[in-house]
């Protein structure tokens, strides 16, 4: 996985102010400020660490796992790599990446043995819309450009989109009290089943928040696929850092 290429610094560091959320849904500009973005420069880039753990099927157990992240928002890029113990003992790799608007899959085991390699349209849009969801729950001022489209959705939530290399992709995001995510829930993903890729409704419903530098961090939450057959958590994490506007390879 390398960061190679990607933009070392933002286009603009003037703060998000009031006349930025001026027309947007009143819902929409809730979170905003209950996210703490005003006052502060867009969000160009983030380094994230999750632990957790993780199974690749509803009957299968669950793994321990640590991964490590880093998105960019001048170019939208994604780059995760994920860390699991099978058995607890045996090291599997996992990337997920999406670069220039294509996306990808790799699984190994011991860094050696390729378990999964996934590719495509379907993956660029499941790529996509997992960099739609890091933004909306951990560094919303990446979504304050012409790229994003906002729409209410009831007086607790709204529906965001974003389009990259001509590819449009879009959830629902579901509010708390304190105008916070609870819930973003997307139909742009599809689940890697045994008989090939499916879509399938796909949310991460959060754990809960608490205050960093003084804007609100997510500590935790889930991964879930909603499939004909029931509702299937495939992972559970944990935030253990965030650190906002890095340039890659630090």
């Amino acid at each position: 996985m390398s960061a190679a290429g990607l933009p070392t610094r933002p286009v603009s560091t003037a703060p998000v102010t009031e006349a930025d959320l001026a027309g947007l849904p009143p819902v929409v500009a809730r979170y905003l400020r209950a996210m703490g973005v005003l006052g502060r420069p867009r969000t160009w880039s983030l380094r994230a660490h999750v632990t957790g753990r993780f199974r690749r099927r509803p009957d299968q157990p669950w793994m321990p796992c640590d991964a490590w992240q880093y998105n960019s928002a001048v170019e939208v890029a994604r780059l995760f790599r994920m860390r699991l113990l099978v058995a607890r003992v045996v090291p599997m790799w996992g990337w997920d990446t999406y670069r220039a608007g294509s996306g990808r899959m790799l699984g190994k085991v011991v860094g050696l043995v390729t378990v999964a390699d996934g590719s495509g349209p379907e993956f660029d849009a499941g790529e996509l819309v997992t960099w739609l969801n890091d933004a909306v729950l951990l560094a919303p001022a990446m979504l304050l450009d012409a790229r994003t489209r906002w729409e209410p959705a009831g007086g607790d939530g709204f529906r965001v989109s974003v389009t990259d290399a001509g590819r449009t992709v879009s959830a629902e995001v579901l509010l708390d009290g304190e105008g916070r995510p609870r819930d973003f829930r997307t139909d742009d993903r599809w689940a890697d089943l045994p008989g090939g890729p499916v879509r399938a409704p796909w949310s991460t419903p959060v754990r809960g928040w608490t205050v960093v530098d003084g804007r609100p961090r997510m500590t935790g939450g889930a991964a879930v696929w909603h499939l004909p057959d029931g509702e299937y958590t495939y992972a559970e994490m944990d935030l253990v850092d965030l650190v906002l506007d890095v340039p890659p390879g630090r």
